[in-house]
């Protein structure tokens, strides 16, 4: 992740803001809030300001995703080429579906919240689209679980 963050900070840093950089690298899957935050710290912004960008840059697609990826995983099912890729990605997230379900919006939040691999705002909003989880409960529980990795 690390060697990531420092080619987005070197590339994009030269063309915009460093705040543009951090909420952009916030966007991303994989770097997320803990990309956003480490960007934040080579780039010499003040730690609350950094968790601040990085926590809206990575809330901002909860949304679209519970909305969109069930179809958007349908489409890319019908090509041959991506068919495994996208059954591999719902296999390992049904995985996480007993620590998920059991607590639902506490075990979403902590899902989230934890910094461990494999989870964060992205991958628990796939969860949470996949198990049919409420689209209100579901967004204010990854939002707070941004909250939570973030402090």
């Amino acid at each position: 992740m690390e060697s990531l963050v420092t080619w987005f900070t070197s590339t994009l840093g030269t063309h915009i803001s460093r705040e543009a950089v951090v909420f952009i690298i916030s966007l991303f899957p994989i770097l997320e809030l803990r990309g956003g935050i480490l960007a934040s710290s080579l780039l010499d912004i003040t730690m609350w300001k950094g968790i601040l960008i990085s926590a809206v840059g990575n809330i901002i697609p909860i949304p679209f995703i519970l909305f969109f990826i069930k179809k958007i995983f349908a489409a890319l099912k019908k090509a041959k080429l991506f068919r495994p890729l996208v059954e591999k990605m719902e296999n390992k997230e049904m995985k996480k579906r007993d620590q998920i379900e059991k607590y639902e919006f506490w075990g979403l939040v902590l899902f989230v919240g934890i910094p461990l691999p494999g989870t964060g705002a992205w991958t628990g909003t796939l969860a949470a689209s996949l198990l049919d989880m409420d689209f209100k409960k579901s967004t204010l529980a990854v939002m707070c679980g941004v909250v939570l990795a973030g402090i």
